[in-house]
């Protein structure tokens, strides 16, 4: 099973596998650099398009490219506002070889106001994260959520469960496509 992946970081790459993995034996994953066509601190629905237009990107290059690959798979952080609390969270779009597409989304947990107000105006919360630990790129790493969890629950994590909430219509076809 050959997956790609719409992005090069680990973290992504490593949650499509391991999310892949608890369905298929074997599972190749790759990632490529694209283009997610929203801001850099996507809210709300851009972080689903966001998803879907790197899902959209990596079907591409498998054309341009013939890798031949099963699924097309787009992850992008986000944040939304929900009963006046602000909150992050990660948004799956998944493809496969047909077109067929399915969205999903991880765990949402609840972020501080002051970080909102931050991420409002533009910023990245990954970027926001790091003046915060003192950390490089720990969007790359554990990434807000494990620094909020004290470690108990890591980016990857949240985005594996993103990703398997993702793949439900695939496993339900008969109701779905």
């Amino acid at each position: 099973m050959k997956i790609l992946v719409g992005s090069e970081n680990p973290v992504k790459i490593e949650a499509v596998r391991e999310a892949f993995s608890e369905f298929f034996d074997e599972v190749e994953v790759l990632g490529f650099k694209v283009k997610s066509g929203v801001p850099p601190q996507p809210m709300g629905e851009e972080t689903f398009r966001g998803a879907e237009n790197r899902a959209k990107a990596v079907m591409e290059i498998d054309s341009e490219r013939k890798l031949y690959a099963d699924f097309f798979v787009g992850i992008e952080g986000g944040i939304v506002r929900i009963i006046g609390k602000w909150f992050a969270f990660g948004g799956i779009c998944i493809m496969d070889r047909k077109g067929k597409t399915s969205f999903g989304t991880s765990p949402l947990f609840q972020i501080p106001d002051t970080i909102a107000t931050v991420l409002v105006r533009g910023f990245e919360l990954g970027h926001v994260m790091d003046r915060i630990t003192g950390e490089k790129d720990s969007k790359r790493k554990g990434g807000a959520i494990g620094y909020f969890t004290k470690g108990i629950m890591e980016r990857k994590d949240l985005y594996k469960s993103g990703i398997i909430a993702a793949f439900v219509p695939f496993l339900n076809q008969d109701l779905f496509y």
